[in-house]
């Protein structure tokens, strides 16, 4: 049996610190990430709880919205880590999770935080698309800068040059470099 924690920010730039779980959670049991939880395959440290979590454990999040920003997400993450045994507990909300407690109003509570997580980042998403529409029209929206340059490998592909050393020697993607074949409309020399 084992106390774990996990903490989890959205950005490099953000700290874990306001996080904060009990203190005789060891380092070695403490699992931080700086990632959305946009998207649950590139959460590495939560793959890595999940994979750990033995029954008996006590996992300890500081909030809902740091596990999940999904209310399904947050449901499937929870129902897996109680169907192992484990126990989820959760310090803003005051919530408890396991297997061998029952606690219908505790889950409608999580479901309801999980929901309006999910609403307040659908919310910030349409704002978000909104000031860009706004910043386009406005002409102050360039979008991100391309940091390929396209000439050099259209010329390459042009001499009939392969599209994986082309990456190589570009340091991109073999899929850019198709990509750029495909926008520039460029027949190697090879096919002509």
């Amino acid at each position: 049996m084992a106390k774990l924690g996990y903490k989890r920010v959205s950005s490099e730039d953000q700290s874990t610190d306001r996080q904060e779980l009990p203190g005789d959670i060891s380092a070695k049991n403490m699992y931080e990430e700086k990632v959305s939880a946009g998207s649950r395959t590139a959460r590495a440290e939560l793959a890595e709880l999940l994979r750990r979590i033995e029954p008996g454990d006590e996992v300890y999040v500081y909030s809902i919205d740091r596990l999940a920003r999904s209310l399904t997400d947050l449901t499937n993450i929870v129902d897996e880590m109680v169907e192992t045994g484990a126990s989820v507990h959760f310090l803003k909300e005051n919530l408890t999770f396991s297997s061998d407690k029952q606690d219908f109003a505790g889950r409608l509570m999580m479901q309801v935080l999980g929901a309006i997580a999910e609403f307040e980042r659908s919310l910030i998403r349409q704002r978000q698309r909104e000031g860009i529409a706004k910043a386009k029209k406005a002409g102050k929206y360039k979008g991100k800068p391309r940091t390929i340059d396209r000439g050099a490998i259209g010329q390459m592909l042009s001499a009939g040059v392969a599209p994986a050393q082309i990456a190589t020697f570009a340091n991109v993607g073999v899929a850019s470099v198709y990509r750029i074949r495909k926008e520039l409309a460029v027949v190697p020399s090879a096919q002509v």
